[in-house]
């Protein structure tokens, strides 16, 4: 993967982003790179890499969450260590960012810390989510992130799924918005996410790296 040293994950909110940027962290700490995972979704959160906090270590990944103690506890608190990455440049940072234009306005609180470093911003597409579900929702959805964060999204991301029912139709559907919205805005697909199980199944032509995901912040027994 030959993106940016910090790469912020942003999208609607249950689009999946977050289990994107904790398979994206491990991904980068699996090539050897030290690696910061940033939460930042304090808006909303579903999913939070921080209640993952032990796990992920334990993947090589660091986990830079809340400055409130407590993994269950949805304060909407930033901790200053967030600017770690920024200072160590040897750091591989994943900035998993708030899940709509709300959200996002954390990261503008760092707009001046951030003004001197190339950043990637991917904005990852479930066509399953109902303010995305169309090319002007999502294109909608995507400026007011890009005004409220004050940046500029460099990537898309096509992570359209249906959690473990997903299959190989749903994925190339949620394709055709991001392409469509690519089309659009000029924005590259980056990246194609899908679960492991349905990855090999994408035709091997498709617009975007193929990226499989593990389920590493949905519990079994969940959907």
């Amino acid at each position: 993967m030959s993106d940016r040293r910090i790469r912020v994950i942003t999208g609607h909110y249950g689009s999946g982003k977050s289990e994107f940027a904790v398979n994206y962290a491990v991904a980068l700490a699996k090539q050897g790179k030290q690696v910061c995972l940033v939460d930042l979704d304090v808006v909303n959160p579903y999913f939070r890499p921080r209640e993952k906090v032990e796990e992920l270590k334990e993947l090589g990944v660091e986990v830079i969450s809340s400055s409130i103690g407590g993994a269950a506890i949805d304060v909407p608190a930033v901790s200053a260590s967030i600017l770690k990455p920024l200072h160590q440049k040897e750091l591989d940072a994943v900035i998993d960012l708030g899940g709509d234009p709300i959200g996002a306005r954390v990261l503008s609180r760092f707009y001046k810390d951030l003004q001197d470093e190339e950043i990637d911003v991917f904005f990852v597409v479930n066509a399953y989510r109902p303010e995305t579900a169309d090319l002007s929702g999502a294109l909608s959805y995507l400026r007011r992130i890009e005004e409220t964060a004050r940046q500029t999204v460099t990537g898309l991301i096509n992570n359209t799924h249906l959690m473990k029912s997903t299959k190989v139709e749903d994925v190339l559907l949620g394709q055709e918005l991001t392409q469509a919205l690519s089309k659009e805005t000029q924005i590259p697909i980056r990246f194609v996410s899908c679960l492991e199980t349905i990855a090999g199944e994408l035709p091997n032509d498709i617009e975007g790296e193929i990226f499989p995901l593990q389920l590493y912040l949905r519990e079994q027994w969940m959907l």
